[in-house]
Order: structure tokens, then C-alpha cells, then sequence
């Protein structure tokens, strides 16, 4: 059995160095970019002469089409597979490509597998603390407002979703009967600075004052009057738990990073509770964060 297309033809079987150096994306190097290929020589030996007459048929965007033919994302399962029967692939062909779709994302998702522990203590913390200088904290966010940061970093509407469905499922903890303790630190800009239309960052501001109401959950605003303060290095996050050492999530330049290390912990411990010492009270941030409310409203 041969794949389809170029790649693996009966002229030139295996590829010659002259392709690598110039760039071709072959399995070893870029799994999405050879699936991609694979799949676009799916669509045009099905018929579909454009990647916009695949879009409709898979009833998904033509960008979509796009990144996933130029390996810039690879197809989720559910596309993969929705691609592989529109264009009648089946047999061992079928079994490849299916395999070569789970390598690819198993190659996209390795930055989100080394944070996968973060969620999993999230979820069975008893006390969580977050300071954060840009947006707010996932785990308050509303779905709309989590939609446009999800947007925003390019990605195509089955990813978004996807997000999507896991970070509006790590917010059942604030619900459950025995809610973690959590403290939030909002740096004042960020309720003012502008995610999506004035609509989302209302109804931000009002989902913000809703849960600073609720008794497991303390928000503060840190004001910008302030200045410069000591946790404008980046966002923390901290999650105790009974049966292992505090976790911290902190932002990098290019992906989060975690670490138990005792004495990461507490310099990041030592920051949230400066910027949390500089805060206004529980009753002056609510009404900052109402103030900020009703500005967008306007």
C-alpha cells in the first residue's frame, strides 16, 4: 500500500535529501505538514477542486480547510474522520491517516500535556490563588470572553471550541458543595482593557461582581494608581492540595510553566501576597469592579 500524492510515489521512494533541504515537510520532521499534503490530495482526487468546495461539504470554514492542507493545524478526530468519508478513503489507507492525525495532534498538544497536571490539581484544590496583570483568570471567565482570547490566538473554530468546553468545564469547582477557598488579585487594566465588544467586557465585569459576592471566593483590585508593583513579571497561580506540595502555573514568554520546586513556590507566594497586601479591600474592589461594570455599559 502507498499513500496518496507525492510523497511517497513509485519514482521517488523514500524522499532524497534534496527535498529536505529544501524544505519539503516530511513525517520525521512535521507530521501535520505530511498529513496535510495527504489529505489535500484526498480532496482533489474526490473531486473537490477547491478547498472551498471541501469547506462546505465538511460544513466548516475554508480557512480551516487551509491550515490543515498546509499543516499549520492539524484536524481534530472528528473532522479527520468527517474529511476521510467525504472523500471515500477507506481500508489500510484510512488506518494511516487516522494514525498519522493522532501523532499530529499528540505533537501540537505536548505544550498543553506539560500543564495537563495544573487542571487535574486545580480540580482537587482546597485554596487557589491567582494574580493576574493581563486578563482575568480562566476560571471566572465568561464564555464569551474566553471565546475571544481563543480567537485571538488563531485558532480555527473546532479548537476554539474544544477550549472552550474545557475551560468552562474547570469552572464546575466554584459550584460544587465543598468550593476551594480562592482569592483573586485583578491588576485595575484589566478591567479595562478591551477582550472582544463592550457587551463581553459588561458582562465580564458583572460575572466578576457576582462571584466576589460568593463567601469561598475573594477578589481583589489592585489599582493602577499604584504604579509599578512586584507581580507585573507575569501572572501566577497557585493551587494547594492535602496530599502534595503547593503547584504553581506561572506565564512564559512562548508557554506556561509549572513547578513544585519549594523555592519557586515561595517567591511566587511571597509576590501574590505584595500585590494582594496593596489591594483594595473586598467591599472597595467590588465597587471598582462595578464602576467598571457600568463604564462599559455606556
Amino acid at each position: 500500500m502507498s499513500l496518496p500524492g507525492r510523497a511517497w510515489s513509485s519514482s521517488r521512494d523514500p524522499p532524497q535529501p534534496s527535498d529536505r533541504e529544501t524544505g519539503r515537510p516530511w513525517l520525521l520532521t512535521n507530521v501535520a505538514a505530511f498529513l496535510g499534503e495527504q489529505l489535500g490530495v484526498l480532496r482533489t482526487a474526490a473531486g473537490y477542486a477547491s478547498q472551498e468546495a471541501l469547506a462546505k461539504a465538511l460544513q466548516a470554514e475554508r480557512s480551516t480547510v487551509t491550515k490543515i492542507e498546509t499543516g499549520a493545524r492539524p484536524p481534530n478526530d472528528k473532522l479527520l474522520l468527517s474529511w476521510l468519508d467525504t472523500c471515500g478513503t477507506t481500508g489500510q489507507l484510512r488506518t494511516v491517516l487516522e494514525g498519522l492525525g493522532v501523532l499530529a495532534r499528540a505533537r501540537e498538544d505536548s505544550a498543553r500535556a506539560k500543564v495537563a497536571p495544573w487542571f487535574e490539581t486545580e480540580a482537587e484544590a482546597h485554596t487557589l490563588r491567582y494574580w493576574a496583570p493581563v486578563i482575568v483568570p480562566g476560571l471566572v471567565q465568561t464564555e464569551a470572553y474566553a471565546r475571544e482570547l481563543f480567537t485571538a490566538m488563531g485558532l480555527d473554530d473546532a479548537k476554539v471550541a474544544e477550549f472552550l468546553e474545557v475551560r468552562m468545564g474547570r469552572q464546575a469547582i466554584i459550584d460544587r458543595p465543598d468550593p476551594p477557598d480562592i482569592t483573586i488579585v485583578l491588576w485595575e487594566p484589566v478591567l479595562h482593557h478591551q477582550i472582544g465588544s463592550p457587551t463581553v467586557m459588561r458582562d465580564q465585569l458583572a460575572r466578576l461582581v457576582e462571584m466576589s459576592r460568593r463567601p469561598a471566593i475573594t477578589i481583589h483590585v489592585l489599582p493602577s494608581s499604584l504604579g509599578a508593583n512586584s507581580g507585573l513579571g507575569g501572572a501566577i497561580n497557585l493551587a494547594a492540595t492535602d496530599d502534595a506540595p503547593e503547584l504553581l502555573l506561572s506565564d512564559g514568554l512562548v508557554e506556561d510553566q509549572l513547578s513544585q520546586d519549594p523555592a519557586v513556590v515561595r517567591k511566587a507566594r511571597a509576590t501574590f501576597t505584595n500585590v494582594r497586601a496593596d489591594a483594595l479591600n473586598r467591599p472597595d474592589s467590588r465597587n471598582r469592579l462595578m464602576e467598571a461594570m457600568e463604564r462599559w455599559s455606556n
